[in-house]
């Protein structure tokens, strides 16, 4: 079976031997030495000053709304993994749904505007797939209206934007490192603050509000990353460099197979440094895309609708929520995320392509875009 994406391991002996070192010290969690070294090194290795390790990549979006005292509406995108909307909800505020770019899949910079109201603390984006959102213009319009800006970076580990991480952007970005990601420590994440203030009630926030056992600050909950899901960290780092030119290769191999068919990409920017994070194509329409996605799990092969629904519509919305966003509706209706792993070698992708091939050509005209 080739499945969309797979999780990679360092060799067992590697982790094993952090292991032994936390067998050794009997420091499992509280932010013990592997978790301050992995912190140290995805700081090198991202180019960010600080960044805060999380049990997971929702609590990363929780703690960031919260740390920045948000409240009321949130402008957020309709396109993108449905935890994004949830922390908004889980933390008490509305989430403001504006449609996306037809060529980025990310939120459209020319509707925020116009969504702003009395109550609007922040705009929520994401960096759909690992590509950028327009993040001058986001800026821009959030300093105007005295906005914070929080990046669901999910996707985004390693990718720059010219000479910048991508992280650097905003005030907040969030991470996720679970499982199927680039770089994963099983189940884990990261907050990246651009303000040390912030980033300090951040961590304060994820370690029940205090340092030591008498100096309470804050109002905390537990987020914290254990030592075993950092000495995973540890072992998937170093390669994380090697991961991103197989799967630039697999890629390689996708955009060579498919030129000609009536298949649409998002966008890349010329500056853009590309972590190669997924592979999504987009379909004429719902049945066509729906039809090569059976010929596909029929071949044992599992894409996936990443992503679907788009958010707008989640039947658990306040009526008053589900705006009405087209663009992605349409999108997440037709999009199909290609297995893209260090798993995935050459035969894969000519057999993944010719199945889809195959499939357009037995649709006719109903596949042209």
């Amino acid at each position: 079976m080739i499945t969309v994406t797979r999780s990679t391991l360092p060799p067992l002996d590697e982790y094993v031997a952090y292991l032994e070192g936390i067998w050794q010290s009997a420091h499992l969690t509280n932010n013990g030495p592997l978790c301050c070294e992995l912190s140290t090194r995805l700081k090198s290795n991202l180019g960010v000053p600080r960044i805060e390790l999380l049990a997971n990549g929702t609590l990363a979006l929780q703690l960031a709304i919260r740390a920045l005292g948000l409240r009321g509406e949130i402008i957020t995108t309709p396109y993108s993994y449905v935890a994004t909307t949830n922390a908004i909800l889980w933390e008490g505020c509305d989430p403001v749904f504006v449609d996306i770019e037809p060529h980025s899949f990310c939120i459209d910079p020319d509707l925020i505007e116009a969504a702003i109201t009395g109550r609007s603390s922040a705009i929520l984006a994401t960096h759909v797939y690992g590509y950028p959102c327009n993040v001058e213009r986001i800026q821009s319009i959030a300093d105007r209206h005295g906005l914070s800006v929080i990046y669901d970076a999910a996707h985004a580990f390693g990718v720059r934007l010219g000479a910048r991480s991508l992280l650097e952007y905003g005030d907040c970005s969030t991470l996720s490192f679970h499982a199927t990601k680039l770089f994963h420590t099983v189940e884990g994440g990261g907050v990246v603050c651009r303000d040390a203030v912030v980033a300090n009630r951040l961590f304060l926030m994820s370690t029940f509000g205090h340092t030591g056992e008498e100096n309470y600050q804050e109002i905390g909950i537990n987020a914290k990353m254990s030592e075993l899901h950092a000495a995973m960290g540890l072992g998937v780092l170093p390669r994380v460099q090697e991961y991103i030119d197989i799967r630039r290769r697999c890629a390689g191999w996708y955009d060579q197979l498919l030129a000609g068919l009536p298949l649409q990409r998002p966008h890349v920017e010329p500056e853009l440094e590309y972590n190669y994070a997924y592979y999504p194509v987009l379909f004429s329409s719902h049945e066509v895309m729906m039809q090569v996605r059976k010929a596909l799990l029929e071949h044992d092969i599992v894409p996936r609708r990443y992503f679907y629904p788009s958010l707008n519509t989640l039947p658990f919305l306040r009526p008053e929520l589900r705006r009405p966003c087209p663009i992605s509706e349409s999108v997440a209706g037709r999009v199909l995320a290609l297995p893209l792993s260090t798993a995935v070698g050459y035969d894969d992708v000519c057999r993944i392509v010719a199945l889809i091939r195959d499939t357009l050509e037995d649709e006719g005209p109903a596949a042209r875009a």
